[in-house]
């Protein structure tokens, strides 16, 4: 009777597994996908939506969640101010979902499914014990920008065009940029967790005060370069929608970078929080719009 009823407790999902998940964390990781779908002039529906199914609901959370089982945080983390400890669920859960990833990116194209599982692959080195890219900071950086920004954006734009058409360089790179003038920020609050667990990240390369300064001019070139992008197409008003989304977070940024100046205690949890929370809803707002206006 015992041994009945543990076995249909395991059919259920564990609290930790699904808060380790972080599935909401994936809207952070949203513009990349409203940015390369903007570029698209015939957009095949079905493939967008299941593209989008692929990345945000399975690819995303496992890599989260594979993170977090490696980790084992008790500290914040990801949008989590009180992790809890993973079971050996998690990592049984992360690899179904990558397992069921690969299977659908299949029915997109092969070369698609390839991407996914080199995104997948870069994933698990990143936060595998044995690898464990994320501990240097030059290297995990570039794996992070390279894969969420410039992979991301090739896997969208070509896995959703009806055209075959070669792919712009600009907003491959921008995109990488982004996530670049970004990511860094995310780490400010985690620089003494880092270190207890031999991580140096780039943020602790940087310093707290470096950090903001250096994402600061990663974001300008990314934004020079949408500039260059869209003059080259002899429009400027995609760029100046963009900028005006924008504004909110540079005025946050700004801001945040003031108080951390006189205090770098204010470089914690809280304030990253809302800075994720502001920049992801106002870039995909703006590039939604694009979309919207690319389409009518």
């Amino acid at each position: 009777m015992q041994s009945a009823t543990a076995h249909k407790r395991r059919l259920y999902l564990e609290r930790s597994t699904l808060q380790l998940l972080r599935i909401p964390f994936s809207v952070f990781l949203m513009p990349v996908y409203w940015f390369a779908l903007s570029n698209i002039q015939h957009i095949q529906v079905w493939h967008a939506v299941l593209v989008f199914f692929i990345l945000h609901v399975l690819v995303y959370p496992s890599s989260n969640g594979y993170n977090s089982y490696m980790d084992r945080d008790t500290t914040p983390v990801g949008g989590i101010a009180n992790p809890m400890q993973p079971t050996r669920q998690l990592l049984y859960v992360t690899l179904v979902m990558d397992a069921l990833a690969l299977l659908l990116s299949a029915t997109v194209a092969l070369y698609f499914a390839a991407g996914i599982a080199c995104y997948i692959l870069c994933s698990r080195m990143y936060s595998y014990r044995g690898i464990r890219l994320k501990k240097y900071p030059i290297i995990g950086f570039l794996t992070v920008i390279l894969n969420q920004g410039a992979l991301v954006f090739l896997l969208v734009y070509i896995g959703c065009n009806q055209d075959t058409t070669i792919v712009p360089w600009q907003p491959v790179v921008a995109s990488a940029l982004l996530i670049g003038g970004f990511y860094p920020i995310t780490q400010v609050y985690q620089h003494k967790a880092d270190a207890a667990d031999n991580v140096y990240t780039i943020s602790m390369l940087l310093g707290i005060k470096g950090t903001f300064v250096f994402c600061a001019l990663v974001y300008g070139l990314a934004l020079l370069l949408l500039f260059n992008f869209y003059a080259a197409l002899q429009t400027l008003t995609p760029f100046l929608i963009v900028q005006c989304f924008f504004i909110p977070v540079i005025v946050y940024f700004i801001v945040w970078f003031t108080k951390v100046l006189r205090n770098t205690a204010a470089a914690d949890f809280r304030h990253t929080m809302r800075m994720n929370l502001l920049a992801s809803a106002c870039t995909n707002l703006a590039f939604i719009c694009l979309l919207i206006l690319h389409q009518l």
